[in-house]
């Protein structure tokens, strides 16, 4: 049976993903190692791994989640050690980022699913296989989302590719 790599993210516009691959050039030739392509910026809200295709329409249970759109202030370069990456974060994840990765990681656990359980902290992975990096402020980059994105994930020897499979709006509304 066929399955996917998949998980939820905050999906930006190529125009925030060219901001902040601009913002973050200095810090991510400082640091070295395999910077991310900029059309794989994003921020993980929900990380399932690998989903079988019969399961594929039990994910419409985030159809019921109400969340307003969402805004990023991406002003710090992080250096996690493990797992080896370079990261733009927020100083602050602003509540409703908090409570839509909550509602979403409740709403998949209730549909049996195994999201990643970690707590969500608003950042952006912009390099893997750091070994050393200093953390520091940046020039501010706003992202701004009025959707949230379902994506998959396939990985190759050169890397990871993403595409988004399906996206829901945020709003007044549920998603």
């Amino acid at each position: 049976m066929r399955s996917l790599r998949l998980f939820f993210a905050l999906w930006p516009t190529e125009r925030m993903q060219s901001a902040l691959e601009s913002a973050a050039a200095p810090a991510v030739r400082a640091a070295g190692g395999r910077p991310m392509p900029t059309q794989n910026l994003h921020s993980t809200l929900a990380f399932l791994g690998s989903v079988p295709e019969n399961r594929f329409g039990d994910l419409s249970v985030v159809d019921g989640i109400a969340a307003p759109p969402i805004a990023l202030t991406l002003d710090r370069i992080e250096h996690w050690r493990r797992p080896e990456i370079l990261c733009a974060c927020a100083s602050v994840t602003p509540q409703p980022a908090l409570d839509l990765a909550r509602e979403l990681k409740d709403a998949l656990l209730a549909a049996g699913f195994s999201p990643d359980l970690k707590p969500f902290r608003a950042h952006v992975t912009l390099a893997r296989k750091v070994a050393r990096a200093r953390d520091e402020t940046m020039t501010p980059v706003e992202w701004s989302f009025d959707s949230i994105a379902l994506v998959a994930s396939q990985t190759a020897p050169s890397g990871s590719s993403y595409s988004v499979v399906r996206s829901w709006a945020l709003g007044e509304k549920s998603l």
